[in-house]
C-alpha cells in the first residue's frame, strides 16, 4: 500500500513552489510531524512536514524542481514496507563526517569554500541546511531579494483583492485602559532577565484566545458556502519582514499555553519568520489573525481578513490619554482594539461582545 505526498498550499494564492532540499531519502521511516524538506515560496523557505507515519518510497521532485500545488513530491509506503535499498552515498571528508548536512547545503558550501564545521545547523537534529550555509555567506541584498519581495507583494495583493471582493467585512473598534496589564507586566518582569520577560504580545494573544473560546464563530474558516470551526485556537501573528512584506504564522494552541510559553513561542516565531525558516503547519493553520502596528505609532488598524479565515483583530499603539473612571479624571495608558469580521459567519452583536471580552481579560491579566 502506498500514497503520494503532494505539494501543499502554503498560503492564499500560492500556485507552485520550488523544492529546495530534502531531509529524507528512499527507505527512510518518518513519523507524523517530522520536517522532511524545504520548499521555496513567495514568503520564503518553508519547512514541510509529514502528516502520517510512513516510509519514503521515492523522491519524485528533486531539489530545484518547480511543482504546482497539489502535484506529487514523494511516493510514500506504509512504515515497515520493504523498499529498494538506496545507493550508498560518497563518504564525507573526516572533518564533516559527524555533521548531518543536506546534499544541497554540502554542494553550496563546497562551491563557496565554506567550512561546514563552523556552520551552526538549524535543521532537524542540528542538521546543516541550505539556509545555514546562506547565512554563513552573509550575501548582500541583490536582484534575487528584489524578485522575492516583488513576488511576495503580488501574492499579498492577490489575497487582499480576493478578500475585499468576496468577504462582506464589518468593522468594530474599542478603546480601553491598559494600565492594569502594563503595571502587572512591570511587576512580573522586575526580577526577570531580559530574555525571560513576558511580552505584552503574549497577553494580547492569550486574551484573544480566551475570548474565542466564548465566541467560536470567529475562530475558523468560510469554505464552500459554510463556516467550518477551527480545530483548536491557533491565532496567526502578523510579522513584518526586514526586506518588506509580512507573514502571519500560527501561535499553536494559544488557549492552553502559559504566558511564559507564549512569549517564548512568539520570540521563536519572529526569529524564524525573519530568517525564512517557518514550518508548513505554521503558515496553513491560523484560525484568526492578530495584527499590531503599535510600534509604528498608529492609534488603530482595521485589517483585511485573510481568507478563508473570518476575522482579524487589530491592535494599535499604547497611548497615554486623559481617562475618566469612577467620576475622576486622570491619565491612563490606553490601546484601541479593532475587529474586522466576515458578516456571513456572524454579526456586530457577537463581534462587540467578543471585543468586550478581550478588553475584560486584558484588564485582569493575573487571570490569564
Amino acid at each position: 500500500m502506498s500514497g503520494m505526498y503532494l505539494m501543499p498550499a502554503l498560503g492564499a494564492g500560492m500556485e507552485s513552489g520550488i523544492v529546495v532540499e530534502w531531509h529524507v531519502e528512499p527507505g527512510q521511516t518518518v513519523s507524523r510531524g517530522d520536517v522532511i524538506g524545504v520548499v521555496d515560496t513567495e514568503k520564503g523557505a518553508i519547512d514541510i512536514e509529514i502528516w502520517e507515519d510512513a516510509e519514503i518510497a521515492e523522491i519524485l521532485a528533486p531539489p530545484g524542481t518547480t511543482v504546482p500545488v497539489g502535484e506529487p513530491l514523494l511516493r510514500l509506503g506504509v512504515a515497515g514496507d520493504r523498499v529498494p535499498d538506496p545507493p550508498e552515498s560518497t563518504p564525507s571528508p573526516p572533518s564533516q563526517a559527524r555533521r548531518r548536512v543536506s546534499p544541497l547545503a554540502r554542494r553550496q558550501a563546497a562551491e563557496k569554500g565554506i567550512d561546514l564545521t563552523q556552520v551552526t545547523g538549524t535543521g532537524p537534529g542540528g542538521a546543516v541546511v541550505m539556509a545555514d550555509v546562506e547565512a554563513a555567506e552573509q550575501p548582500a541584498a541583490g536582484p534575487s531579494d528584489a524578485h522575492r519581495q516583488a513576488s511576495m507583494r503580488r501574492a499579498i495583493a492577490a489575497a487582499m483583492i480576493r478578500s475585499k471582493r468576496e468577504i462582506p467585512h464589518y468593522y468594530l473598534a474599542h478603546t480601553i485602559s491598559l494600565e492594569s496589564s502594563l503595571r502587572w507586566l512591570e511587576e512580573e518582569n522586575l526580577d526577570r532577565p531580559p530574555a525571560k520577560r513576558i511580552l505584552l504580545a503574549a497577553l494580547y494573544v492569550k486574551a484573544v484566545a480566551r475570548s474565542l473560546e466564548e465566541f467560536p464563530d470567529l475562530n475558523g474558516f468560510w469554505e464552500n458556502g459554510a463556516f467550518r470551526p477551527g480545530e483548536g485556537v491557533h491565532p496567526g501573528l502578523a510579522i513584518s519582514l526586514r526586506g518588506g512584506g509580512l507573514v502571519a504564522p500560527a501561535v499553536h494552541d494559544a488557549l492552553t499555553r502559559t504566558l511564559e510559553d507564549l512569549t517564548e513561542g512568539i520570540r521563536d516565531l519572529v526569529q524564524r519568520a525573519r530568517a525564512g525558516r517557518l514550518r508548513a503547519s505554521e503558515v496553513t493553520d491560523p484560525t484568526i489573525t492578530i495584527t499590531s502596528l503599535g510600534n509604528r505609532g498608529v492609534d488603530a488598524v482595521f485589517g483585511v481578513i485573510h481568507p478563508p479565515q473570518v476575522a482579524m483583530v487589530g491592535i494599535g499603539t499604547v497611548v497615554e490619554r486623559p481617562w475618566a473612571e469612577r467620576g475622576m479624571v486622570g491619565s491612563r495608558r490606553t490601546v484601541t482594539l479593532t475587529l474586522s469580521a466576515d458578516h456571513r459567519a456572524g454579526d456586530g452583536h457577537g463581534g462587540s461582545l467578543f471585543l468586550a471580552g478581550v478588553a475584560r481579560r486584558l484588564q485582569t491579566p493575573e487571570a490569564l
